[in-house]
């Protein structure tokens, strides 16, 4: 006899993660997620760089840093400072160097946020506030994966800003690297 039942009923599964999946896939299986880099950023001798996470203020979407990445490409040491919300002295130029992760999405997703970077600055960046600092050796590479905890709203930034204190007078190199995804921003109050 066949185990079949006339009045069984068939519900479509709900769940739309899996749960043994990494997170960082689910989303670029979504189009949420992005990653881009700087062309190398030059400062030292009284000059300073920086390279951020933009999110306009017409985006819609809540900025979520997963990764963040300096890499020191010269002898000195160099220290980056991590700001929420400021305003970088300078002339920022966008970085051609952004993509989703998924390609094979039709058509490709594009990112609301904008990767913006500035070498030679003068000054220090203003408003918002100096989270954290971390220093890279000479030729070393520093970062972390944040899992987007750091949430960055419509007219917010996340960036980080670089200087030689430790060697004033020497020049100073680094490439940044981004990760990050995006999600309908809510009001929350």
């Amino acid at each position: 006899m066949d185990s079949y039942n006339k009045n069984t009923v068939f519900i479509p599964n709900p769940i739309s993660q899996v749960v043994s999946m990494p997170y960082a896939l689910y989303l670029s299986l979504q189009g949420n997620y992005f990653l881009g880099s700087t062309k190398e950023l030059l400062f030292g001798r009284g000059r300073n760089a920086w390279a951020g996470l933009f999110n306009p203020r017409e985006s819609g979407v809540n900025l979520h840093v997963y990764y963040w990445e300096v890499s020191n490409t010269r002898d000195s040491p160099i220290r980056a400072q991590i700001w929420f919300n400021s305003y970088p002295p300078g002339n920022p130029t966008r970085s051609d160097s952004v993509t989703p992760t998924d390609t094979a999405i039709s058509p490709i997703p594009k990112t609301s946020i904008r990767l913006l970077q500035a070498s030679k600055a003068i000054g220090e960046p203003e408003d918002g506030v100096k989270a954290f600092v971390r220093r890279a050796p000479g030729k070393s590479t520093v970062g972390d994966v944040e899992v987007g905890k750091f949430i960055m709203p419509p007219g917010g930034s996340f960036v980080i800003f670089l200087g030689t204190p430790e060697a004033p007078d020497e020049p100073g190199a680094a490439r940044v690297s981004f990760q990050w995804f995006e999600a309908k921003a809510c009001n929350k109050g």
